[in-house]
């Protein structure tokens, strides 16, 4: 008879969510997913608001990765502006965009996957914690801590406030940064790269063992999508949407305004956020006609879909994780990855402060509403964040929809704790190791889950009549 485990709550993730694991009559698993559990809706209550507002606004959806929205926000309301922001401004955005991976990064890494990569995927779950990890390693805790105060303290000086960002602002940016304050982030720099690289030794030092528990789990092919500027190079705040797929093949690149044409969003009756997949054929209808296909996006999407500018060290660590091949397929290397693009952004911020330009008073291109529409694409820590707005003549927001980090991996979310949960699942017993496991394929992908859920449309109730051994008789959505 056909069963279903659920583990809930999913613990050491931002949100609330739940992982169903169920298993065929003959007690082997057939399909494992993931389903938030919480809706937030700014889709929806946006709508009517002045799109200036966006930026403030947005920022509120997540705290510890704020700032992503907001420039995602301000991107979006220069393109209704249609304008473009000075060279000053431009550079300002990519520094809040690379401390905001430190500051999420850091989280990520330290507070919430270390307990499992260090201690072990099988020890006490009492003790498996931050708690469990400051009593037996109290380095990690402090230098977990202490790097994300000085992406914070870079947020804080670059974008204003203390949590989310002030200065972010359709046109560009309400304030420069002055001599003083350019001078001040500069000196926290080597401190950053220090503690990164205490990262990766604490990762490499681990990641053996944390492989073998893991298992042959999570490696599968893909497409990785990214933003590439210009010159080839990854980007976070600008730049085209760069489809590559497992051999590094470039299988699609287009400009963020035309997402449309390669990402298809759905909407899941258990379910309160919008998985997507790659449309291949951009004249095939939405229902029932266009090749579909998975994708992942977040720090090990970027690191296969383009090489690093002005980072040497982040380039070698990428040769390294890459090991000759053209891309990373294993999503046990996020960890990896998501190290890897701290070293970058430390690197990036050190040449970015080096340019006298980023201080330029001249921040803010002012103009009126010149076009309905705007879309604003960033990469944020978890991945590629997008923003599509629709104003009416006045710049009052007649539609949003908000494109999410964890919408783009949700089917490789699932793909990879199906896989986990085949792996170690042993006839009929449930331990509590393996339970450990399935939750951290999801932490691999470091959801954001208050990111996800605005689900737009009508939201309803399943129904399900089922008999006393579970069969499912009739379901009603109403």
């Amino acid at each position: 008879m056909s069963q279903t485990i659920t583990i809930s709550p999913v613990s050491r993730i931002e949100g609330h969510a739940r992982i169903t694991i169920r298993l065929d009559d003959a007690g082997q698993v057939a399909a494992a997913r993931m389903h938030v559990q919480e809706f937030r809706g700014f889709e929806a209550f946006c709508v009517g608001r002045p799109f200036w507002e966006m930026p403030a606004i947005t920022a509120r959806i997540c705290g510890i990765c704020p700032a992503s929205h907001a420039l995602a926000a301000a991107l979006a309301g220069d393109g209704i502006l249609a304008v473009e922001p000075p060279p000053a401004a431009k550079k300002l955005r990519s520094l809040l965009s690379l401390a905001q991976l430190i500051l999420s990064h850091s989280l990520s890494f330290f507070h919430l996957s270390a307990p499992d990569i260090i201690l072990g995927l099988d020890s006490d779950p009492a003790s498996r914690n931050i708690v469990g990890l400051a009593n037996g390693f109290p380095e990690m805790i402090r230098k977990g801590v202490r790097l994300r105060q000085i992406g914070q303290e870079i947020v804080r000086r670059v974008g204003g406030g203390q949590l989310h960002p002030e200065f972010v602002v359709a046109g560009g940016m309400r304030e420069p940064l002055s001599e003083e304050g350019r001078k001040a982030i500069a000196a926290l720099l080597p401190e950053a790269l220090g503690l990164v690289r205490f990262a990766l030794d604490v990762w490499h030092d681990h990641r053996d063992r944390f492989l073998v528990e893991m298992g042959a789990c999570g490696d599968f092919p893909s497409l990785f999508l990214g933003l590439v500027a210009t010159d080839g190079f990854l980007d976070h705040t600008c730049g085209a949407l760069r489809f590559v797929d497992a051999a590094g093949a470039v299988q699609r690149e287009l400009a963020p305004e035309a997402y449309q044409q390669a990402i298809r969003e759905s909407l899941p009756i258990d379910s309160y956020m919008k998985p997507t997949e790659y449309r291949q054929d951009d004249s095939a209808p939405l229902e029932g006609g266009g090749a579909v296909g998975l994708y992942r996006v977040g720090p090990l999407a970027r690191l296969n879909v383009a090489s690093y500018r002005d980072a040497p060290l982040a380039s070698h660590e990428r040769e390294v994780l890459l090991n000759g091949r053209p891309t990373c397929c294993d999503s046990l290397n996020y960890h990896h990855a998501r190290l890897i693009e701290m070293l970058y952004s430390v690197e990036r911020m050190v040449a970015l402060l080096d340019d006298p330009g980023i201080c330029d008073s001249r921040v803010l291109a002012r103009a009126g509403v010149n076009s309905p529409e705007g879309v604003g694409v960033t990469e944020a820590p978890r991945g590629t964040l997008i923003h599509h707005y629709r104003v009416d003549r006045n710049g009052l927001l007649t539609g949003v929809n908000l494109v999410v980090a964890t919408g783009h991996n949700s089917r490789a979310m699932d793909r990879t704790i199906t896989a986990i949960a085949r792996h170690h699942l042993q006839g009929s017993t449930l331990s509590e190791g393996l339970l450990n496991r399935v939750e951290h394929g999801i932490r691999l992908y470091d959801p954001c889950l208050s990111c996800a859920t605005h689900t737009q449309g009508r939201l309803g109730v399943l129904i399900e009549l089922r008999a006393p051994d579970g069969k499912l008789l009739d379901s009603s959505l109403r």
